[in-house]
């Protein structure tokens, strides 16, 4: 009757007793119960220790110098072994046995070179492995120099890369794409056979890094192969055209992957980078045949300039090699001190008038005709001017009351006799010598990239 008693006073306390366990403490931590200790222990227990870890290190090559002690539940190991995270190793399996209170650990790595140590062992490992893989790596060796030739054959294929490129310039430059894509492709199959690919990413890695380096240090070379492509694409001038890159003006002799060589006015060859010409302003005196000349003259401010114009102008068309469309014209441009200055132009078919000769010939025929009408082409009239304390000039009729006498006004010189023709025929040495050295050189020089089946930008 007491125990029933008991038994439900217990009962009804408990829900209580939960209820203000819950309110104390409503998330309640799990602690880990410590590992205790056996006051006593069971005669034979540290033997039975003893043979469980030496049997244990037994079965492992690594600890088969390892010395196992045990007293009283401590495990002490002493020896060596071949590496330093066997040491590590050896103290976790020691303490995984049940009974064992510590591991004492005294073991050392063996950095002996004697023929049993570590070193050594290691060593004659790798070789005993490197050998065993030895057939691999020529398999993989065989199977990169087959992809690589693969890819040289392709490349090869030179009639079909000139068909489909523009240009052997940018033909050439798919033929080398082509084998550097089959080399690194290979060279990817072969190690991933010897299950290298690590080492593959290393290289690459590496090889990105230097990449970025040589990218910068090499950044004016880079740029002009590129300029050199796109020029090549583009087309921007042909052999012998007569141009002005930037200040520099000349022929062009050729194109080549790295400069443009012209021959200057004076018969002097000059190499402009081509990054610096895919930068410049290209002024081509050649494209268009039909070309402007110009020139200044000026007359008397008390002659009729407008009279003096027309003349001009008329003087112009009446030259053979002058061209009727667009017609000459004359610009009044300027009055100045003692004169008033006309403007003349003209245009000429250039493969058929050379440029300077005409402007020569145009220059002499309209001064000619000027002079024969009676208009002065005066030169600059300077007045000077004395304080009082400057003493007088010795001039004749100075100082005896009279004025002196005005100048004489410009006479009309004796007209030179008309000329028969004017040879104004287009011969240019320059150009000579440009398609002289073109035919001498050959393929001697390098590779010229102008393209004359091409059209030009």
């Amino acid at each position: 009757m007491l125990r029933l008693l008991a038994f439900l006073a217990l009962a009804l306390a408990a829900p209580a007793v939960a209820q203000l366990g819950e309110a104390a403490d409503p998330a309640p931590v799990e602690t880990a119960t410590p590992q205790t200790i056996a006051a006593t222990q069971d005669d034979g227990a540290d033997q039975r220790i003893t043979d469980r870890i030496s049997g244990i290190f037994a079965e492992l090559p690594a600890f088969a110098d390892v010395e196992v002690s045990v007293s009283q539940g401590v495990v002490s190991l002493a020896g060596t072994v071949p590496k330093a995270e066997d040491i590590d190793r050896a103290e976790a399996i020691a303490g995984r046995i049940s009974g064992v209170v510590t591991v004492e650990n005294r073991l050392k790595r063996d950095v002996s070179i004697s023929s049993d140590g570590a070193g050594i062992t290691s060593l004659a490992d790798r070789w005993a492995s490197f050998v065993r893989i030895l057939p691999l790596i020529a398999a993989a060796l065989g199977v990169w120099v087959l992809v690589t030739m693969v890819g040289y054959v392709i490349a090869g294929l030179g009639t079909l890369w000139h068909r489909l490129a523009p240009n052997s310039f940018l033909a050439e430059l798919i033929s080398s794409a082509i084998r550097f894509v089959f080399f690194i492709g290979g060279l990817v199959i072969a190690l991933d056979m010897i299950g290298a690919t690590a080492l593959l990413g290393a290289v690459l890695g590496g090889a990105g890094v230097v990449g970025i380096a040589l990218g910068f240090a090499m950044r004016d070379t880079i740029e002009n192969y590129v300029a050199s492509l796109m020029l090549s694409l583009r087309q921007p001038f042909r052999a012998n055209d007569w141009v002005k890159i930037d200040e520099y003006e000349g022929r062009v002799i050729r194109l080549t992957s790295r400069a443009t060589v012209l021959m200057t006015l004076d018969g002097n060859h000059l190499r402009i980078p081509n990054g610096q010409v895919f930068r410049a302003v290209i002024l081509n005196y050649t494209r268009n045949p039909h070309r402007r000349f110009q020139f200044d003259l000026g007359v008397d401010a008390d002659d009729d300039a407008l009279a003096a114009r027309k003349l001009g102008r008329d003087t112009l068309a009446a030259l053979d090699f002058v061209l009727d469309e667009p017609p000459p014209e004359g610009r009044i441009v300027e009055v100045g001190d003692s004169n008033v200055v006309i403007r003349f132009l003209g245009w000429i078919d250039q493969r058929e008038a050379d440029w300077w000769k005409s402007q020569t010939h145009a220059i002499a025929a309209v001064k000619s005709a000027l002079e024969d009408a009676g208009f002065a082409l005066p030169e600059p009239i300077y007045r000077l001017r004395f304080d009082q304390r400057t003493r007088p000039l010795p001039f004749e009729n100075v100082g005896e009351g009279k004025q002196p006498e005005a100048p004489a006004k410009h006479r009309k010189p004796a007209s030179a006799p008309a000329q028969q023709a004017a040879d104004t025929a287009p011969k240019d040495e320059i150009s000579e010598m440009v398609e002289a050295e073109r035919r001498q050189s050959g393929g001697g020089q390098e590779k010229d990239l102008l393209d004359q089946s091409r059209p030009v930008e």
